[in-house]
């Protein structure tokens, strides 16, 4: 386990830190007493980057999974309702997490942890954005939304954030299920059935995000130590969490490759893909060899974040192209 690394310099409350989440960024500008500051902060909790981009994957899996007539108005209630549960979750995470994000860097400025929204205040409003969200989802949707939205709460919530995140190497597996779960939700709302390209769609997004989350354990190393949590990179080292990033790198690829085979889009998707596959392969082989190993972590995070969303686009024009 690497020894953590200086405590950083104390400095002025509001601050912009370039170590900062998206989220604690946003907090650390809304330290005023007014309303608009306070939007922000609460704003701020939901996780702004981790939300879109999980939203963005919903629009993606139910465009995927309605490759004919799209009906519009139960895309618009897939999206707002997936966007307010996943808000919900994330909210919840940040009260779970305070300990957690009081000692590393890019979380210490988020709202829960500076004092911004108190704890009791940030449950109350987790709670109204779960209920809206899936009120939503209930009335608008179909019951494989409302179980794929539940499940992904409960698995993100509990069996990540609660318990597997701070007890287990295994922490990432076990959120990578809650990651997928807005694609599935969205193809489902689609297509109203769990089929092959619901399991394809989930299996993409699924094995993304270990290359992806990996990459940031190498290079938050050291904050993750001081921290105490348990992360691949960590506990069994780097040079081990390269060739890991590498084996589920080949994994994603296998299972992004797919959907064209399997009668779900034409030769364009395939194209497309395999060149993006292939980027990202050459960049884990690369990492196996790098000595500056938290620079090429960066990188492939880059990358992941490229690939998200290309694969978004590509899932969603795929079935419309040759």
């Amino acid at each position: 386990m690497a020894a953590p690394g200086p405590t950083p310099p104390p400095r002025r409350l509001g601050a912009r830190d370039p170590a900062d989440g998206t989220d604690g960024a946003l907090a650390a500008r809304a330290t005023g007493p007014g309303w608009r500051d306070a939007v922000l902060r609460y704003y701020s909790l939901a996780k702004p980057g981790v939300l879109y981009g999980n939203v963005l994957t919903a629009a993606a899996g139910f465009l995927f999974g309605s490759p004919g007539h799209v009906d519009w108005l139960l895309f618009l209630a897939v999206c707002l309702g997936t966007t307010l549960v996943i808000g919900s979750a994330c909210v919840l995470n940040n009260v779970l997490d305070r300990d957690i994000d009081t000692v590393m860097a890019r979380t210490r400025n988020r709202a829960t942890v500076t004092g911004g929204v108190q704890a009791r205040n940030a449950v109350v409003y987790s709670v109204l954005l779960g209920v809206a969200g899936l009120a939503v989802l209930t009335a608008w949707t179909n019951w494989l939304v409302v179980a794929v939205g539940l499940g992904g709460y409960l698995a993100y919530v509990v069996l990540y954030g609660m318990l597997s995140k701070r007890m287990s190497i295994h922490g990432t597996l076990v959120g990578s299920i809650s990651g997928a779960a807005p694609i599935l939700g969205g193809y489902v709302g689609a297509s109203g059935v769990l089929d092959a390209g619901a399991g394809i769609a989930f299996l993409m997004l699924f094995f993304w995000q270990l290359p992806a989350f990996y990459a940031i354990s190498i290079y938050r190393r050291g904050e993750y130590a001081k921290a105490g949590v348990p992360v691949i990179a960590v506990v069994r080292g780097i040079a081990n969490t390269k060739v890991q990033i590498l084996l589920y790198t080949l994994a994603f690829t296998v299972v992004a490759l797919l959907p064209q085979p399997a009668g779900y889009t034409g030769w364009s998707y395939t194209a497309a893909m395999g060149v993006l596959c292939l980027g990202w392969i050459v960049l884990g082989l690369r990492g196996l060899a790098q000595t500056a190993a938290e620079a090429w972590a960066r990188r492939m995070f880059r990358y992941a974040l490229v690939m998200m969303t290309a694969l978004s686009v590509l899932l969603a024009l795929g079935p419309r192209l040759p």
